[in-house]
């Protein structure tokens, strides 16, 4: 037989020696991932035993209608006292809490983000104030705080004062039109032109340009791809998930934010190359956000990495925009259906700043009755609706339930605010709940979260909060829609599957 011919009779049989191989090890990881799933299922029935829950499919978990999820919450939270298990697939499972103790327990430790989920965020915000843990979260956060000093937020009212402006003479506009306006855009780009401002010394409106809508629609299918990639077992696989549709459309929207932000930063440095405006900074007493980032020094004698600044720039762009036009969006919408309460609020405004020309700092703090009903609305409708937690170290919570390390722990702050044993009547708008004597518990009330992670920008929302709704009611009577009730979802913030519209009259 010739060589040839021996090669060739040789070759199937080497194909199938091949194929036995590759089947058998197809076989082998297939048991032995069968094998991580039974066990790390077993764990977790054990560790979750204190701690009953709906019934739940051994591997699809807990069925939950889209977008429904908020209800099921609510309609559980009656049933299983203080807490119970949510099984997204069988080896996958949070402990979803809503007890004020509980959650001040958790919230008074150290553990870290969850980073079985909030990883998927790194390719869009890395790893800044939000996604760091341990030393190096303690390092940012500290050098971070100066810009939230007072010195540096008292300027920053009549910034955001301008912002909303700009933002209700485009209302004005549109409501000649007689038609209900879809404000959540609207917000957004009034909330990121503030912050552009403030923290990142932009000079012009971003309510004006065209390209900055381009950031608001990336950031909105970022909030959704996120959620949707935490519930699809088949999207945990970075490599999976960027095969995926959904991978590419998550590329391309990151890629969106980066140029914006990028640009930003390329902005701030061009203007830093001039004299003045690097003699002006000098003389500060205290700096903004974005020329904190470029003028500091870590403890080791360091400045940031070019990717450290961009994380941090990149998160608290979201984060600073974002969260607050939520917050923004559902108290108007709150207000618009409580039209006794708005008037109260339009009264008090109206007492304190006349015709609205000019609103200080000194005003916010004598909003006393506006301030309530904002803090009621951001109760029922809290701007971040859950943050996650991932144990370090065990825990006793005061009942005498416990959970091992490594266990996930949901802190449902939205939960916690329609918590009928915490909040009687909790769907009841009632701003008495923080007249200045009212006694609550500590825990009870979370839109800003709490701990050592609370939101460091609390102070500098609150204000933008008061500064729009007090505005905003000097020009406008809010009526709500009654054809498009908004129907809120949990994504990174509150929002709703059908926008949040209002009819805006004009008041004269």
């Amino acid at each position: 037989m010739s060589v040839s011919a021996l090669s060739t009779a040789m070759f199937p049989s080497s194909i199938s020696g091949f194929l036995q191989v590759v089947t058998l090890l197809g076989l082998l990881l297939l048991l032995f991932k069968a094998a991580q799933f039974y066990l790390h299922r077993q764990w977790l029935l054990k560790a979750l035993q204190q701690f009953p829950s709906p019934p739940s499919h051994w591997l699809f978990g807990h069925k939950i209608q889209k977008d429904q999820d908020l209800q099921y919450i609510l309609a559980w939270m009656e049933r299983f006292p203080s807490a119970f298990p949510r099984w997204f697939w069988g080896s996958r499972a949070f402990l979803t809490v809503y007890d004020p103790e509980y959650i001040k327990v958790i919230l008074g430790r150290s553990d870290p983000k969850d980073n079985g989920s909030y990883r998927y965020l790194a390719p869009w915000i890395g790893y800044g104030l939000l996604l760091l843990n341990g030393k190096t979260w303690f390092q940012h956060r500290r050098l971070l705080t100066p810009a939230f000093h007072y010195d540096i937020l008292k300027p920053y009212v009549g910034i955001t004062a301008d912002s909303v402006r700009v933002m209700l003479d485009k209302w004005e506009r549109l409501s000649d039109q007689d038609a209900p306006l879809e404000i959540f855009q609207h917000v957004s780009l009034m909330t990121l032109d503030t912050i552009m401002k403030c923290a990142f010394s932009q000079r012009g409106s971003v309510q004006l340009d065209r390209n900055s809508q381009s950031y608001i629609n990336a950031i909105g299918d970022l909030n959704d791809l996120f959620v949707s990639r935490v519930r699809n077992i088949f999207h945990q696989s970075d490599t999976l998930y960027s095969l995926s549709s959904n991978g590419r459309i998550f590329h391309r929207a990151c890629q969106l934010a980066h140029e914006h932000t990028e640009q930003v930063i390329k902005q701030r440095k061009a203007q830093l190359q001039d004299e003045g405006e690097l003699e002006k900074v000098r003389r500060k007493r205290r700096l903004d956000f974005l020329d904190i980032l470029l003028f500091a020094k870590m403890e080791n004698g360091s400045s940031l990495s070019d990717e450290d600044l961009r994380a941090e720039v990149d998160t608290f762009m979201f984060e600073g925009h974002d969260t607050t036009a939520s917050g923004i969006s559902w108290i108007l919408y709150a207000l618009a259906t409580h039209p006794k309460h708005q008037q109260k609020c339009r009264e008090e405004v109206q007492g304190l700043l006349g015709d609205g020309a000019s609103i200080t700092w000194d005003h916010l703090d004598q909003m006393l009755y506006t301030t309530m009903c904002i803090k009621e609305a951001l109760r029922i409708y809290p701007p971040v609706p859950a943050v996650v937690r991932e144990l370090s170290q065990p825990v006793t919570f005061h009942d005498g339930r416990s959970l091992p390390k490594g266990i996930t722990v949901t802190l449902s702050i939205y939960a916690l605010h329609h918590n009928p044993k915490v909040w009687p009547e909790p769907e009841v708008f009632d701003p008495s709940r923080f007249a200045p004597d009212s006694a609550r518990h500590s825990h009870c009330f979370l839109p800003f979260s709490g701990g050592a992670r609370n939101c460091i920008g609390k102070i500098f929302a609150m204000n933008e909060l008061k500064v729009a709704v007090a505005l905003t009611l000097l020009r406008f009577e809010l009526l709500p829609d009654p054809t498009r009730v908004p129907f809120p979802i949990p994504r990174l913030v509150l929002k709703s599957t059908n926008g949040i519209h209002l009819r805006l009259r004009r008041l004269h």
